[in-house]
């Protein structure tokens, strides 16, 4: 199905950014999934390409354009080439708000330059070990002392969390607020600072590539000017920008789903059995048949929050329905194209096992499917 949401300039972006992961990254795949992360040079490399802080202002060294289209590409073509590991989602779908939006000239000074260049990793640190999805349970804390907040806590589950510079940590800054989800902020921790230290590189059931992080605050001392946004009003800050981050995920979602498909019609192409390709076979023609349809499906949808959330029109609601329901058909759809694999789906070297693998925690983070669902539900006055 024609889409018609992109521009000329768009796709002269699709081509920039599928040459540089089919350059860049593709050839590494091997390598990344055992070592557990990216190199740090690839970073730079995509600043270099003009993939990371569009959005930002020109004076800093983006382009001041901020339109989800870009990110929905870049998101695209990562999974149209197999590409893996770098989580450039993190950078520009998820941090990039606060860093435009909320921060000081002196700040967007300080971090943007190098933010942009991919000289500066960035990861934002909400999930804790007591609280995933309910953010207001958040037991970090950070009390003021002079022209410093002094921060203690832990955060796991945090993407980029090995590699990052920049380091957006969700904390308590008055424990006596009314209701729990007052009394929070938002600071910039940076590399290198006493008192923070890094976990393990988890171990997961996929993204093996992707680094992600347990990270440990000891009494560090952060300058009040890492404050990002205003004093307790984090909270406030985490919601207008979760839209975004969970249409981010809806686009992955897509993305996978139509990368899986595509691997899985060249396979039933490929793969012969009783003398005839397996596609043939009725039970697996209507299956392929079903699975296009619902890409097309995905597609259509998450274009079209892609639209309204360029319109500043994309719902708090509208972004949980989109994250819960294309990652939930994204899983549907991983799922039937492994099965069509047959044994070999089940083997490694083949990508539709580590596409697999790699989608299944996409209905978990970002807020599971149940809390979507929730939201969804609760908009409706139940």
């Amino acid at each position: 199905m024609r889409r018609s949401i992109f521009e000329p300039e768009h796709e002269q972006f699709r081509h920039t950014a599928r040459s540089f992961f089919e350059k860049e990254c593709v050839p590494h795949t091997e390598r990344w999934e055992k070592s557990g992360q990216v190199d740090r040079d690839v970073w730079k490399k995509a600043g270099a390409h003009g993939l990371i802080g569009w959005e930002m202002p020109e004076e800093f060294g983006g382009l001041g354009i901020k339109d989800f289209r870009f990110n929905a590409i870049l998101n695209e073509e990562f999974h149209a080439t197999g590409a893996v590991g770098l989580g450039l989602g993190v950078q520009n779908d998820i941090v990039a708000g606060y860093f435009t939006e909320l921060t000081t000239e002196e700040q967007k000074k300080r971090w943007l330059p190098k933010y942009v260049r991919g000289e500066y990793i960035t990861a934002i640190a909400m999930s804790e070990p007591g609280a995933g999805s309910d953010l207001a349970r958040i037991a970090t804390t950070a009390k003021k002392d002079g022209d410093h907040y002094i921060l203690n806590g832990s955060k796991t589950f945090i993407s980029n969390g090995i590699l990052a510079d920049l380091i957006l940590v969700v904390c308590r800054t008055d424990p006596r607020a009314d209701k729990p989800h007052q009394g929070i902020s938002l600071l910039v921790v940076e590399d290198g600072m006493e008192g923070f230290t890094r976990g393990r590189n988890l171990d997961k059931i996929g993204q093996k590539s992707a680094d992600t992080a347990e990270l440990f605050f000891q009494d560090v001392r952060v300058p009040i000017e890492n404050l990002i946004g205003e004093e307790n009003r984090g909270f406030y800050h985490l919601m207008q920008n979760l839209p975004a981050e969970r249409l981010g995920i809806a686009v992955h979602a897509v993305a996978q789903a139509r990368r899986a498909l595509a691997l899985t019609v060249d396979y039933a192409h490929e793969r012969k059995a009783f003398g005839q390709e397996i596609g043939q076979f009725q039970v697996n023609r209507h299956a392929l048949a079903e699975m296009h349809t619902k890409v097309d499906v995905m597609t259509t949808y998450v274009d079209q929050c892609i639209l309204a959330v360029n319109a500043d029109e994309l719902t708090a609601e509208e972004a949980a329905g989109a994250k819960w329901w294309a990652t939930e058909t994204q899983w549907e759809i991983l799922d039937r194209c492994l099965q069509l694999h047959g044994g070999y789906g089940y083997v490694n070297e083949y990508e539709i096992a580590r596409l697999w693998r790699d989608a299944r925690v996409q209905r978990l983070y970002g807020g599971t499917n149940e809390i979507m669902k929730d939201l969804i539900g609760r908009s409706m006055g139940f």
